[in-house]
């Protein structure tokens, strides 16, 4: 017999109704009276990725649409990160890549995708250049992980990685006003090289509004339910298929440092915290779908219940309340 979290797993229910309640959190979270409806329409994009990221990959063993709910679970967690434009575009431009990327496993030989990948990596780094920061990290990944490292796919990825600057520079040119260059995004540097260099010169990234002591309870859960999805994956990793535990290597080894990068750069909470929610995403949803005792069951209503008493009291954030 089926438990009840087994059930809603398997269901095909499952995925709107997140999405519905995930829409209703917008709407409470300001979505009219701040006007995020770009903001909405790019978490909408990413959201529909996450769908096509589980499904070419096949990251879980059955027909399940819960990466892409937990994705939206997790976020509603942390709602009051909603009205970050930089964010959300940062979330979408490496949920991208990490498709493509995900194309060139043990594929040496595939420069056009890794090209394209670290494009839109670029891309990202435009609004956000301390996601460079990653660069090494996705390097080495794909060596170890994906396979698919080698010297062209290197400079492949570089080419990819300076082509939005080379387009930025043309436009600057045209125009006679480099301020493009000089200023970026949520970032208060004077030039790109001071961006990256030294950590603390941008100032904070969420609202200073906020009490971030709260604003840090949605990362314990999430910190919580993603190491109970690696203890999983580590002791049931020979159910799945070599690919699949490379590919959810890749996402853990992603999700370790960005969880590092939260801790040395907490005034980037908002980039990164939608980072870390974009790769923990299906290692806790691996976890949620494909155990079936009694002690999950409980774990996943006691999830549940915490992920909307952690929405509730986001929006109590924001309210001021």
């Amino acid at each position: 017999m089926k438990h009840l979290q087994n059930r809603i797993a398997e269901s095909t229910l499952v995925l709107p109704v997140t999405a519905i309640f995930t829409l209703v959190v917008w709407l409470l979270s300001g979505l009219v009276s701040h006007g995020w409806w770009l903001q909405l329409l790019l978490f909408a994009v990413t959201t529909y990725l996450t769908v096509e990221l589980s499904n070419a990959n096949a990251l879980l063993r059955i027909r399940s649409r819960m990466v892409s709910c937990t994705f939206l679970a997790l976020s509603c967690a942390t709602c009051f990160l909603f009205g970050s434009l930089t964010a959300i575009i940062v979330q979408l431009c490496i949920t991208v890549t990490t498709i493509i990327l995900f194309r060139t496993y043990q594929d040496q030989q595939a420069p056009g995708f890794t090209f394209y990948a670290f494009l839109f990596f670029g891309i990202s780094s435009f609004f956000f250049v301390k996601v460079l920061y990653l660069l090494p990290i996705v390097w080495i990944l794909m060596a170890t992980h994906l396979q698919s490292l080698s010297w062209r796919s290197w400079l492949a990825s570089l080419l990819g990685l300076a082509t939005p600057y080379w387009l930025a520079f043309a436009y600057c040119m045209l125009k006679q006003d480099f301020s493009l260059l000089s200023v970026r995004g949520d970032l208060q540097s004077p030039t790109l090289l001071e961006g990256i260099c030294n950590p603390r010169l941008s100032s904070l990234s969420i609202q200073t509004s906020l009490p971030i002591g709260r604003a840090w309870v949605g990362l314990l859960f999430i910190l919580a339910m993603m190491l109970l999805g690696m203890v999983h994956l580590s002791t049931h990793s020979f159910e799945d298929k070599i690919r699949i535990r490379q590919l959810y290597g890749y996402f853990s080894i992603m999700s370790i440092v960005l969880v590092l990068l939260l801790f040395l750069l907490p005034q980037h909470f908002d980039v990164l915290m939608m980072l870390l929610i974009l790769h923990a995403s299906p290692i806790v949803a691996h976890y949620l779908t494909l155990t079936h005792s009694r002690a999950t069951n409980i774990i996943f209503l006691l999830a549940v219940a915490i992920n909307l008493l952690i929405t509730i009291s986001s929006l109590c954030l924001l309210k001021g309340i």
